[in-house]
């Protein structure tokens, strides 16, 4: 996975193209990247999987 590409996967999330989004545990690091330089960074929740890999949801509200 790329940096465009994790970006536009957070994109499509935040504008509900799609409702998850499944990052595998070879391309957490550069997702996660991409995510946490997002000023709507708090929006995004990940739940981790068996295996090492993460479903990402985004939120209306953001995170505490």
């Amino acid at each position: 996975m790329t940096l465009s590409e994790a970006e536009s996967l957070l994109n499509q999330l935040k504008t509900g193209e799609i409702d998850t989004c499944y990052v595998s545990k070879e391309h957490f690091l550069v997702f996660q990247n991409v995510l946490v330089n997002r000023e709507d960074f708090k929006h995004f929740r990940g739940v981790a999987q068996r295996g090492g890999s993460v479903l990402y949801n985004y939120m209306k509200e953001p995170r505490s």
